[in-house]
């Protein structure tokens, strides 16, 4: 047994028309790690289940210690030693832990002798970073822990080379500083060798030793960690100079000013009726971004849909400047309460609506859009084309379909929409998910920008750096309740790690409160 060295030579995909992937020659060497960056759509998925036999290429070989090989289907790559954690869960709902992890071997003896299974996989657990209930299902499992059985599926079959695609978006900072860490080591001892897909520069900085870049399904990059700047992986990753990627934006310092959003005991119940969140308090006073972090699944998306209208409450109150909120449209409009919901294409849009419809939904029955029961085309085309031009929104025109947008573009649009008029509060879910360098950059700046006009801004993410990147003051759900509060400026990664996890604020660890690694071009001047 040893690390696999991996490498593909001019490996190309295409689906139709589009090309994505476009001669791509990678090379891994055995015993490292090595990450895949890139933007959403460049590439990286299709590069890697084409490794792994899930796709068939078009063009190119994969070589596999030196070797090439015909990998035309998982079972062959596992035959081979390859592993991969995919993005989406593969689990089998109706099984335990213990029958996934043993359906993971893929043959299996006519009668499975349990008791010395339980007594293996018992010992395989200890030598892991996390641990789980060999008798629970996957409906039991929250989504960290879901992802940590998918791990633990790969590490049980002993891969000389793991894959891993987005491994820690749904762990805590520690559980997935614990999984790279271990992996790094058994890399490091010439066990296995590791390519990891991720969008976290504080990954790639802690844990790889190597470092490619793609690009519209082209590889643009290749260095070693130690030698390369976040800087410049996010210039290969967007096609433009480092001077280019944009300016940073300004924080004004601040007092926060008159409450506008006060929740009391809140209590939502979940899809399934389960009590998503529980008597839970909180409050954003004008000009302060509070941040919601925790691990997903634990009444992040409850809570905001509850805020917004879009789920019925079981108890509590809320109340928008001293008002008891109901999340009306006229309440709206008067208490000047805004929203960027999470999918803002599925939550925010009618798709087959014009942009410039879409753009006019908060007003089109007020003046000077609506007089006298009729709407003014005019002026609604005037004012959405005004937002087009000023969000610079990339779109055929007001007149074509919202569907037809890029994601980013869909998020602008609803952003220009919401900030098109003065905001008192502006609730916000997952704002950047999957976008572009440029649209991160500009809707951090529109958020903090409406921060530092006095809006107060509600603000839940999944992703721990966006957070202590924005935020004045961060709370930690766990078990859809607040568990945890502190000052943006003081907040330690292993602290919010643990509340976010369920666990006791762990001990001995101030010295770990150290910022995300941000390119330059992202940081918010204090």
């Amino acid at each position: 047994m040893h690390a696999l060295a991996l490498e593909t030579f001019e490996l190309s995909k295409r689906f139709g028309g589009f090309t994505a992937l476009d001669a791509v020659s990678l090379k891994v060497r055995p015993g490292t790690v090595h990450a895949l960056l890139g933007e959403n759509g460049a590439g990286k998925s299709t590069l890697v289940k084409c490794v792994v036999g899930y796709y068939s290429p078009d063009g190119g070989a994969v070589m596999v210690d030196g070797r090439e090989q015909a990998i035309r289907s998982p079972s062959v790559a596992r035959a081979l030693g390859i592993g991969m954690v995919y993005q989406h869960f593969t689990v089998v709902p109706g099984m335990t832990v213990a029958e996934n992890l043993l359906l993971a071997r893929g043959r299996l003896p006519a009668v499975i002798p349990w008791k010395q299974v339980r007594a293996e996989l018992k010992a395989f657990l200890r030598t892991t970073p996390f641990r789980l209930d060999l008798d629970a299902t996957p409906q039991d499992l929250s989504a960290g822990e879901k992802q940590k059985l998918e791990i633990l599926k790969q590490l049980y079959l002993k891969p000389r080379l793991l894959i891993l695609d987005e491994p820690t978006s749904v762990l805590t900072p520690q559980e997935a500083d614990e999984v790279l860490g271990l992996l790094k080591d058994r890399a490091h001892a010439g066990d296995c060798t590791v390519v990891m897909i991720t969008h976290k520069f504080r990954e790639v900085a802690e844990h790889a030793d190597d470092v490619s870049v793609l690009r519209r399904g082209a590889l643009v990059a290749r260095h070693a960690v130690a030698d390369v700047e976040p800087e410049a992986l996010a210039a290969a990753m967007v096609g433009v100079g480092q001077r280019a990627l944009g300016a940073t934006f300004t924080r004004e310092a601040r007092q926060a000013g008159a409450l506008r959003l006060s929740v009391q005991g809140l209590e939502v119940a979940g899809d399934r009726g389960e009590r998503a969140v529980h008597a839970l308090d909180l409050r954003v006073r004008s000009g302060e971004i509070v941040g919601v972090a925790g691990v997903s699944g634990n009444g992040q998306r409850e809570l905001m849909e509850a805020l917004v209208g879009q789920r019925a409450i079981d108890g509590g109150e809320i109340a928008v400047s001293g008002e008891a909120f109901h999340a009306t449209r006229a309440q709206n409009r008067r208490l000047k309460v805004r929203s960027l919901p999470e999918e803002p294409l599925r939550n925010a849009c009618v798709a087959d609506l014009s942009v410039g419809h879409n753009m006019g939904l908060r007003v089109f029955d007020a003046a000077p859009v609506a007089r006298a029961g009729w709407l003014n085309f005019g002026v609604l085309r005037d004012r959405a084309r005004a937002l087009i031009a000023e969000y610079g929104i990339k779109t055929q025109g007001d007149g074509a379909a919202i569907r037809s947008l890029s994601g980013g573009n869909v998020q602008r649009a609803v952003l220009a929409r919401e900030l098109a008029e003065d905001a008192d509060l502006l609730l916000v879910s997952n704002p950047v998910f999957g976008l572009d360098f440029a649209a991160v950059a500009e809707i951090h700046g529109r958020l903090v920008g409406a921060r530092n006009r006095g809006t107060a801004v509600l603000l839940v993410s999944e992703d721990l750096d966006e957070l202590l990147h924005l935020s004045d003051r961060i709370v930690v759900m766990s078990g859809g309740r607040i568990v945890f509060a502190c000052d943006a400026r003081d907040a330690d990664r292993r602290r919010l790690g643990a509340y976010m996890g369920g666990h006791a604020e762990p001990e001995g660890h101030e010295d770990d409160a150290v910022a995300p690694t941000v390119p330059a071009f992202l940081k918010v001047n204090a």
